[in-house]
Protein backbone atom coordinates (compact mmCIF):
# COMPACT_ATOMS: atom_id res chain seq x y z
CA UNK A 1 0.00 0.00 0.00
CA UNK A 2 1.23 3.46 -0.77
CA UNK A 3 2.26 5.49 2.26
CA UNK A 4 -0.56 7.95 2.85
CA UNK A 5 -0.71 10.43 5.71
CA UNK A 6 -4.51 10.17 5.85
CA UNK A 7 -4.07 6.81 7.58
CA UNK A 8 -1.93 8.15 10.42
CA UNK A 9 -4.85 8.83 12.81
CA UNK A 10 -5.64 5.12 12.85
CA UNK A 11 -2.27 4.42 14.39
CA UNK A 12 -3.65 5.94 17.62
CA UNK A 13 -5.77 2.78 17.94
CA UNK A 14 -3.46 0.24 16.36
CA UNK A 15 -0.19 1.07 18.11
CA UNK A 16 -1.52 0.33 21.63
CA UNK A 17 -3.00 -2.99 20.49
CA UNK A 18 0.30 -3.98 18.90
CA UNK A 19 2.32 -2.97 21.97
CA UNK A 20 0.00 -4.98 24.24
CA UNK A 21 0.18 -8.02 21.96
CA UNK A 22 -3.62 -8.22 21.63
CA UNK A 23 -4.87 -10.21 18.66
CA UNK A 24 -6.66 -7.95 16.17
CA UNK A 25 -6.98 -7.23 12.48
CA UNK A 26 -7.81 -4.13 10.49
CA UNK A 27 -10.76 -4.64 8.17
CA UNK A 28 -13.33 -2.46 6.42
CA UNK A 29 -12.34 0.51 4.30
CA UNK A 30 -8.81 0.82 5.69
CA UNK A 31 -8.10 -2.82 4.78
CA UNK A 32 -9.68 -2.40 1.36
CA UNK A 33 -7.32 0.54 0.78
CA UNK A 34 -4.40 -1.78 1.50
CA UNK A 35 -5.53 -4.06 -1.35
CA UNK A 36 -7.21 -1.43 -3.54
CA UNK A 37 -7.20 2.34 -3.71
CA UNK A 38 -7.09 5.09 -1.09
CA UNK A 39 -10.32 6.92 -0.31
CA UNK A 40 -11.59 9.12 2.50
CA UNK A 41 -12.84 7.50 5.69
CA UNK A 42 -13.34 8.77 9.22
CA UNK A 43 -13.01 5.51 11.10
CA UNK A 44 -11.18 2.23 11.21
CA UNK A 45 -12.87 -1.14 11.63
CA UNK A 46 -11.05 -3.59 13.89
CA UNK A 47 -11.81 -7.19 14.73
CA UNK A 48 -10.48 -7.92 18.21
CA UNK A 49 -10.07 -11.14 20.12
CA UNK A 50 -10.63 -9.95 23.70
CA UNK A 51 -10.75 -12.54 26.46
CA UNK A 52 -12.66 -11.25 29.52
CA UNK A 53 -9.44 -11.17 31.56
CA UNK A 54 -7.99 -8.55 29.18
CA UNK A 55 -10.74 -5.93 29.55
CA UNK A 56 -8.87 -4.02 32.28
CA UNK A 57 -5.75 -4.04 30.13
CA UNK A 58 -7.75 -2.62 27.22
CA UNK A 59 -8.97 0.25 29.41
CA UNK A 60 -5.36 1.07 30.26
CA UNK A 61 -4.41 1.19 26.57
CA UNK A 62 -7.03 3.85 25.85
CA UNK A 63 -6.96 6.28 28.81
CA UNK A 64 -10.01 8.49 29.22
CA UNK A 65 -7.96 11.68 29.04
CA UNK A 66 -7.11 10.80 25.39
CA UNK A 67 -9.96 8.52 24.28
CA UNK A 68 -13.59 7.80 24.70
CA UNK A 69 -13.63 4.18 25.86
CA UNK A 70 -16.89 2.65 27.04
CA UNK A 71 -17.23 1.68 30.69
CA UNK A 72 -15.88 -1.72 31.71
CA UNK A 73 -19.41 -3.03 32.26
CA UNK A 74 -20.37 -2.25 28.65
CA UNK A 75 -17.27 -3.99 27.31
CA UNK A 76 -18.01 -7.00 29.53
CA UNK A 77 -21.55 -7.22 28.16
CA UNK A 78 -20.26 -6.98 24.59
CA UNK A 79 -17.57 -9.62 25.28
CA UNK A 80 -20.29 -11.91 26.61
CA UNK A 81 -22.10 -11.97 23.27
CA UNK A 82 -21.22 -15.09 21.26
CA UNK A 83 -21.45 -13.01 18.06
CA UNK A 84 -21.93 -9.35 17.15
CA UNK A 85 -20.19 -7.87 20.21
CA UNK A 86 -19.21 -4.30 19.34
CA UNK A 87 -18.06 -1.02 20.85
CA UNK A 88 -16.41 2.23 19.74
CA UNK A 89 -13.23 4.04 20.71
CA UNK A 90 -12.81 7.74 19.84
CA UNK A 91 -9.58 9.71 19.90
CA UNK A 92 -10.45 13.08 21.50
CA UNK A 93 -7.90 15.27 19.69
CA UNK A 94 -8.67 14.07 16.17
CA UNK A 95 -12.26 12.82 16.48
CA UNK A 96 -11.30 9.64 14.65
CA UNK A 97 -13.19 6.54 15.65
CA UNK A 98 -12.45 2.83 15.84
CA UNK A 99 -15.38 0.46 15.43
CA UNK A 100 -14.27 -2.57 17.43
CA UNK A 101 -15.98 -5.85 16.55
CA UNK A 102 -15.34 -8.64 19.01
CA UNK A 103 -14.59 -11.98 17.41
CA UNK A 104 -16.57 -13.97 19.98
CA UNK A 105 -17.31 -17.36 18.49
CA UNK A 106 -17.72 -16.14 14.90
CA UNK A 107 -16.08 -18.73 12.65
CA UNK A 108 -15.50 -16.13 9.92
CA UNK A 109 -13.82 -13.65 12.27
CA UNK A 110 -11.67 -16.35 13.85
CA UNK A 111 -10.71 -17.58 10.37
CA UNK A 112 -9.76 -14.02 9.39
CA UNK A 113 -7.71 -13.48 12.54
CA UNK A 114 -5.84 -16.69 11.83
CA UNK A 115 -4.92 -15.52 8.32
CA UNK A 116 -4.28 -11.82 9.04
CA UNK A 117 -1.11 -10.39 7.52
CA UNK A 118 1.47 -8.51 9.54
CA UNK A 119 2.85 -5.54 7.60
CA UNK A 120 5.16 -2.64 8.41
CA UNK A 121 3.69 0.84 8.11
CA UNK A 122 5.33 4.07 9.32
CA UNK A 123 7.45 2.38 12.01
CA UNK A 124 4.47 0.37 13.24
CA UNK A 125 3.31 -3.19 12.68
CA UNK A 126 -0.24 -3.59 11.38
CA UNK A 127 -2.35 -6.72 11.28
CA UNK A 128 -4.47 -6.57 8.11
CA UNK A 129 -7.41 -8.87 7.41
CA UNK A 130 -6.89 -11.22 4.47
CA UNK A 131 -8.34 -9.89 1.20
CA UNK A 132 -10.90 -12.71 1.02
CA UNK A 133 -12.28 -11.67 4.43
CA UNK A 134 -12.47 -8.01 3.38
CA UNK A 135 -14.37 -8.85 0.19
CA UNK A 136 -16.79 -11.20 1.97
CA UNK A 137 -17.50 -8.67 4.74
CA UNK A 138 -18.06 -5.87 2.25
CA UNK A 139 -20.43 -8.08 0.24
CA UNK A 140 -22.33 -8.88 3.43
CA UNK A 141 -22.51 -5.19 4.45
CA UNK A 142 -23.72 -4.33 0.95
CA UNK A 143 -26.43 -6.99 1.21
CA UNK A 144 -27.51 -5.62 4.61
CA UNK A 145 -27.46 -1.91 3.84
CA UNK A 146 -27.09 -1.34 0.10
CA UNK A 147 -24.24 1.19 0.41
CA UNK A 148 -22.41 1.47 -2.91
CA UNK A 149 -19.15 2.33 -1.14
CA UNK A 150 -18.71 -1.37 -0.39
CA UNK A 151 -19.10 -2.27 -4.07
CA UNK A 152 -16.63 0.47 -5.08
CA UNK A 153 -14.10 -0.83 -2.55
CA UNK A 154 -14.49 -4.41 -3.80
CA UNK A 155 -14.13 -3.35 -7.43
CA UNK A 156 -10.97 -1.39 -6.60
CA UNK A 157 -9.59 -4.50 -4.88
CA UNK A 158 -10.40 -6.54 -8.00
CA UNK A 159 -8.68 -4.03 -10.31
CA UNK A 160 -5.60 -3.40 -8.16
CA UNK A 161 -5.06 -6.26 -5.73
CA UNK A 162 -6.66 -9.31 -7.32
CA UNK A 163 -3.32 -11.19 -7.41
CA UNK A 164 -3.38 -11.31 -3.59
CA UNK A 165 -6.76 -13.11 -3.51
CA UNK A 166 -7.07 -16.89 -3.20
CA UNK A 167 -10.10 -17.42 -5.43
CA UNK A 168 -10.96 -20.89 -4.10
CA UNK A 169 -11.03 -19.66 -0.50
CA UNK A 170 -13.03 -16.59 -1.53
CA UNK A 171 -15.63 -18.72 -3.33
CA UNK A 172 -15.85 -21.03 -0.30
CA UNK A 173 -16.49 -18.13 2.11
CA UNK A 174 -18.98 -16.51 -0.28
CA UNK A 175 -20.85 -19.82 -0.42
CA UNK A 176 -20.89 -20.19 3.35
CA UNK A 177 -22.63 -16.82 3.70
CA UNK A 178 -24.95 -17.18 0.70
CA UNK A 179 -23.45 -14.20 -1.12
CA UNK A 180 -23.12 -15.78 -4.60
CA UNK A 181 -25.76 -13.59 -6.30
CA UNK A 182 -24.28 -10.32 -5.05
CA UNK A 183 -20.76 -11.51 -5.88
CA UNK A 184 -21.85 -12.33 -9.45
CA UNK A 185 -23.30 -8.82 -9.83
CA UNK A 186 -20.08 -7.20 -8.60
CA UNK A 187 -17.89 -9.37 -10.82
CA UNK A 188 -19.89 -8.71 -14.01
CA UNK A 189 -18.82 -5.08 -13.87
CA UNK A 190 -15.16 -6.02 -13.46
CA UNK A 191 -15.17 -8.85 -16.06
CA UNK A 192 -13.72 -11.55 -13.82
Amino acid sequence: MAQDNSLEPFLYFISPLEEAGLRYMITGSVASMFYGEVRMTNDVDLVLFLPPGKITELEGLFPLKDFYCPPREVIQIECGRPVDGHFNLIHHDTGFKADVYLSGSSPLMMWGLGRAQSVDYQDCKLSIAPPEYVIVQKLDYYRAGGSEKHVRDIRAMIRIGWDSVDESILEEKIGELGLQKIWTEVRIEESL
